[in-house]
């Protein structure tokens, strides 16, 4: 159940998105026992979006999951991030935050897991 929100200021086309979705759902595995099959991805381009003071850009990242991962599988996951936002949009790495949380309270179809 992990959910994936990419905020950025660059402009994001249909094509872009479908292609950095295909990529999030891939880039996910790096969680053991996480899947595309769960997961959930949000995509907000064109956002008032400033880093170190300057509007170059930019992206905030924020995943979230369902249980616990460990260090190197989330270190692993925003190599991946980070690659696919640089890939597909032209941010650099250096200018992408990617921030964690994880959760044992996790809501679906009416119900707790």
């Amino acid at each position: 159940m992990p959910f994936i929100q990419v905020k950025t200021n660059q402009k994001i086309s249909a094509a872009q998105a479908e292609d950095i979705k295909s990529q999030l759902g891939k880039a996910i595995t790096a969680i053991p026992g996480k899947s595309e099959d769960w997961l959930m991805v949000g995509l907000e381009g064109d956002a008032q979006l400033w880093f170190r003071g300057t509007d170059e850009p930019a992206a905030m990242v924020t995943v979230s999951i369902y249980g616990a991962a460990s260090g190197n599988a989330l270190s692993t996951l925003t190599s991946h991030i980070t690659g696919i936002l640089l890939d597909a949009l032209g941010i650099p790495t250096d200018r992408i935050y990617v921030s964690y949380s994880a959760t044992e309270n996790w809501g679906w179809n009416g119900t707790n897991f």
